[in-house]
């Protein structure tokens, strides 16, 4: 079992008062850590959203009814939950009225769950983001030298724990990506979609540009920018925005879109070769960098501003981060050998920025 680095802060939490919100992609372990967290206990009971009896139960429920369906239980897990109308209301019911239950309630979509609870349970839940496996958690499964020899199948297939496991890797990415992931109800032109995907696949990195997509997808500007946020909501994409503070020349509504897993991405595009075979090996490695970055913000609780940056002049930096006032500017190389260095205009304008250049000699200072 490879050890989960939100399961200690989930056991910090348990019976505190509030409920426990698990959001991530589906088939990132979320089920798992939960069973784990819950092993041995006979006083756990474990709905799932997507059944239509348990949403019935909660329609028009109140506090009495759900206690006697409760019953004896002092957990309850409700499972994909953003599938149960009116959640955030009914969870705030469970967490104000039935004050001995521990509610926990899972969702692989943001927009969907989320939203819904934000309001509701203000000042009642404890809320956390699900990652694929991460570089620090298989550091932590088999220790740094094993990993560092399994970073190039870890660009390539990605960190899915059953394609973690699985002997037929390429298999398993196919099979998450077009059976699970990509597995949205209410999708007018799914073909679309998968069109966009691929677009935003062989863009990583890259700078975006919703019109172009769209040319590119058949959409106009404003469907594309939808459903980037949807694909956001539901864990597959993030956005990182140009960063621009003092200068004239900075690009100042621009963005880059990367994936959470490296092997998502190859599916989308069919490649799965070895990555000194690659012409793309620098979009891969500074994919799985930043992917890695934003786990280990996200789990170590960091709050920071994330961003590129870039001129008119083509300038650029290809990661920083803003916190507490600090600023840490980051390139990214594959290949330790090559050499880089800040941008004059850019140390100039921020002269109290850090600097640093990762690559593969000094990735786990960074992420780990």
């Amino acid at each position: 079992m490879i050890k989960r680095r939100l399961e200690e802060a989930f056991k910090d939490k348990l019976f505190s008062g509030k409920a426990l919100i698990l959001l991530g992609a589906r088939q990132v372990g979320k089920t798992t850590l939960l069973d784990e967290l819950v092993a041995g206990q006979n006083d756990c009971l474990w709905l799932s959203g997507d059944e239509l009896d348990v949403q019935k139960m909660f329609e028009n429920a109140s506090a009495d009814r759900l206690k006697s369906q409760f019953g004896n239980n002092e957990i309850v897990v409700i499972d994909e939950a953003q599938r149960i109308k009116d959640v955030g209301l009914r969870l705030k019911l469970i967490t104000d009225q039935i004050k001995d239950i521990q509610l926990i309630a899972t969702g692989s979509s943001a927009f969907e769950l989320a939203n819904e609870v934000n309001e509701p349970l203000t000042g009642r839940k404890w809320q956390y983001q699900m990652f694929p496996l991460s570089f620090s958690e298989m550091v932590r499964h088999h220790g740094l030298v094993k990993e560092r020899r399994l970073l190039p199948q870890r660009l390539i297939y990605g960190y899915y724990p059953e394609v973690v496991t699985s002997n037929g890797q390429e298999k398993q990415v196919d099979a998450y990506l077009y059976k699970d992931i990509l597995a949205w109800e209410n999708i007018k032109h799914p073909d679309k979609l998968l069109t966009l995907l691929r677009a935003l696949a062989y863009q990583v990195g890259s700078q975006v540009s919703f019109n172009e997509l769209g040319n590119t997808c058949s959409m106009d500007a404003k469907t594309v920018e939808k459903y980037i946020v949807l694909l956001e909501q539901c864990y597959i994409i993030f956005r990182l925005p140009s960063f621009a503070r003092n200068l004239r020349n900075e690009l100042k509504a621009s963005r880059k879109i990367f994936f959470y897993d490296n092997g998502i991405r190859n599916a989308l595009i069919a490649d799965f070769t070895l990555p000194e075979m690659r012409q793309d090996i620098g979009q891969l490695w500074e994919n799985f960098v930043i992917s890695e970055r934003i786990k280990h913000l996200a789990y170590n609780e960091i709050w920071s501003n994330t961003y590129f940056w870039r001129t008119k002049q083509q300038q650029e930096i290809d990661y920083l981060e803003e916190s507490d006032g600090r600023i840490l500017a980051c390139e990214i190389k594959w290949n330790p050998k090559v050499k880089a260095k800040l941008s004059e205009t850019f140390r100039k304008a921020y002269p109290n920025a850090d600097f640093v250049v990762i690559n593969q000699d000094n990735i786990e200072d960074f992420i780990l």
